[in-house]
């Protein structure tokens, strides 16, 4: 594409001509050194390409066309371009399981200068896309990027995507090839986008300062010898902060555009996840332990918690980091705009290490927690029963919710009319979570001093466990 001048040699005086060099069918035209007008391409069904008239009521069946604005011609001329070029590539391969290009095409623009940051764009128009059954949006490809395994990066970065009618308009700014990638993968609008954004943003420094503060709390405050259930939730305190400090600075470092530590930044990221996940299994195993009285008969009962809480994480992320899997990914809105951060791109490895992990931490979480709810109804006397025992209860079984971390599992629901629903109830509640646990953990330690001594009984164990999970 950046060698075509030398076909102007062979159009001799022909202001135009129609090429076709294989499978690959294109059109090329002088462009007019002055009185610049704009100019119009068009290709048939037929695979058959010419330029657009004004007045072009006799032509059928133009299934793409390309619109060059007088701007662009202009600005091409002043740098001493000779020609506008257009080509269309077919039998494009998929670029993965989940994504093809609409038609299997793409298509080159050049004008044999560099043309960028245009403010009347370069549009170019394809009709009867299916919308229905696939998410469609133009992209242009990033000669200067590199996908894993070498594969040229394309990016939604300088085209927009207008959809009206079943055809699609890309208005592109730039030149370079471009295409209309399909996609089965939903996206969400741009101001939802936004709004989940500013939301997590939010909820994120909120969590870090307060867990910030629990920390402090727990270490240079507090003069009680701390439990194994308060060790059990500090160490869970420490995953959720370093979580939530390396979501707020990940775009940042990405926008570094440096790949050494965009892959520190992902493996940072991804270690502090897996191991707040790790916690939360942590915390249901102490609370059934608890519940039956075997942690105590368990030699090195805390380092062995310890170690798996902080070791497992760590041996999934050096696989990772050893197999290359982390790197740059854009998330989109279905205007095109994306951002850009440090995680894992393959999908499948997504999908087996951090759908799979925490699927398995969900169900053992939740099932500790049906069988903790059981059991405080099942054990708690009648008598007992007042609206304020009610109210301390549903206080501990909705703060067992989130330590146990089971708000995550609203990411299961993220299919079809359940999708933005559940993108902003998952946002919400675990942005928040740090928040929520800091609240949970402080009155919950107010409530101990004033538990008066109780007996061995069954109300001993449905009452400790309604109060507190750090008793």
């Amino acid at each position: 594409m950046k060698n075509l001048s030398f076909i102007l040699d062979f159009m001799g005086n022909s202001s135009s001509a129609a090429i076709k060099m294989g499978n690959i069918t294109g059109v090329m035209s002088r462009l007019p050194k002055q009185n610049q007008t704009v100019m119009d391409f068009g290709f048939q069904s037929s695979g058959d390409v010419m330029i657009l008239k004004e007045n072009n009521n006799g032509v059928t069946n133009i299934k793409q066309t390309i619109h060059f604005p007088k701007k662009a011609i202009k600005l091409a001329v002043e740098q001493n371009g000779s020609f506008a070029g257009v080509f269309l590539f077919p039998e494009i391969e998929k670029l993965n399981k989940t994504s093809s290009f609409f038609n299997n095409e793409i298509m080159g623009v050049e004008m044999g200068v560099n043309i960028s940051n245009l403010s009347e764009t370069i549009d170019i128009h394809f009709t009867d896309v299916n919308t229905t059954e696939f998410n469609a949006i133009c992209v242009s490809w990033d000669g200067t990027s590199k996908e894993e395994g070498g594969k040229n990066k394309w990016i939604t970065d300088g085209c927009l995507t207008n959809e009206a009618n079943g055809s699609i308009t890309c208005q592109c700014s730039h030149l370079t090839f471009f295409a209309i990638l399909m996609s089965t993968d939903v996206q969400i609008s741009s101001s939802d986008l936004k709004t989940l954004t500013q939301i997590t943003k939010a909820g994120c420094g909120i969590s870090l300062f307060f867990l910030g503060v629990a920390l402090f709390m727990h270490f240079l405050i507090r003069k009680t010898k701390a439990s194994e259930s308060v060790k059990i939730l500090m160490n869970l305190f420490v995953a959720l902060f370093f979580l939530n400090l390396c979501f707020l600075v990940n775009e940042s470092i990405a926008k570094l555009k440096v790949s050494a530590a965009c892959v520190a930044m992902a493996a940072a990221l991804h270690y502090s996840m897996l191991a707040t996940f790790t916690w939360f299994f942590m915390q249901a195993l102490h609370l059934y332990f608890n519940l039956h009285q075997i942690s105590t008969g368990i030699k090195y009962y805390m380092g062995k918690i310890c170690i798996t809480g902080w070791v497992v994480p760590a041996v999934v992320v050096v696989g990772l980091l050893a197999s290359s899997k982390y790197d740059y990914i854009d998330i989109s809105d279905n205007n095109g705009t994306s951002v850009t951060m440090c995680w894992i791109p393959d999908y499948a490895t997504h999908l087996v290490v951090n759908i799979s992990y925490y699927g398995i931490v969900f169900i053992f979480t939740l099932t500790i927690f049906v069988v903790t709810v059981v059991q405080i109804k099942h054990f708690t006397p009648k008598e007992a029963k007042t609206q304020e025992s009610t109210k301390k209860r549903v206080f501990s079984l909705l703060g067992l919710f989130c330590l146990l971390g089971i708000t995550w599992g609203f990411a299961f629901f993220s299919y079809g009319p359940l999708l933005l629903p559940s993108y902003y109830i998952f946002t919400v509640l675990n942005s928040f979570q740090g928040f929520f646990l800091f609240v949970y953990y402080y009155f919950s330690s107010r409530i101990l001093p004033e538990v008066s001594k109780q007996t061995k009984s069954s109300n001993q164990t449905s009452e400790t466990v309604s109060k507190s999970p750090y008793c």
